[in-house]
């Protein structure tokens, strides 16, 4: 006789809450980066993209900062096939054209090696990471989307996800100061003096 499944315990309420806004701040940042790729919003991109890493990196110390979450089965169930992100990658390498790929150390604590990086693969791989885990957590796998999360957080997406934030803070800066001084002069006067 097959054996039967065994019934999921029950979760713990904070556990659940954090599973809950993880699975929504997962969506917002997989709604941002497709609107991102899109080009729906060109002068805002920079902007938003900077937004969305920021907060779901956010989301990522809070997974980071609880306890191992430990899935209540031993394997993990098949969730389906992953995410086709060949789109959103291209959407984003086109968004950023120019400005995609940038310098990369392999390890910044344990070696000065120089690799270099891109924007684009760095937010299809927190896409993918978070698109997973969202699966499990739609399935009703809650806890099985939470541990993935947080093994992904400190595995991987992590470490992307803030070296993309890196990369757009960088750029972000370079707009906003390396303007011309004499425009800068003059818009602080007229700023100062109505």
């Amino acid at each position: 006789m097959p054996e039967q499944p065994q019934p999921t315990p029950p979760i713990a309420a904070d556990v659940a809450a954090l599973a809950d806004l993880s699975a929504q701040e997962a969506r917002v940042f997989l709604e941002t980066m497709s609107e991102v790729a899109a080009g729906q919003t060109p002068e805002a991109s920079l902007a938003l993209a900077l937004l969305a890493l920021s907060q779901i990196l956010v989301t990522g110390a809070r997974l980071g900062a609880i306890e191992d979450v430990i899935p209540s089965e031993r394997y993990e169930p098949d969730g389906g096939p992953d995410a086709d992100l060949t789109g959103l990658r291209a959407g984003i390498a086109n968004t950023f054209e120019g400005l995609d790929e940038y310098a990369d150390l392999v390890d910044p604590v344990t070696s000065a090696d120089v690799t270099s990086g891109s924007l684009s693969n760095d937010i299809a791989i927190v896409a993918a990471a978070l698109d997973h885990g969202l699966r499990h957590y739609d399935a009703g796998r809650v806890l099985e989307g939470l541990w993935w999360w947080q093994f992904s957080y400190l595995s991987d997406w992590g470490e992307r996800a803030a070296m993309a934030l890196r990369v757009l803070h960088g750029l972000i800066s370079h707009v906003r100061l390396d303007a011309d001084e004499d425009l800068v002069a003059e818009a602080e006067f007229d700023a100062l003096h109505p």
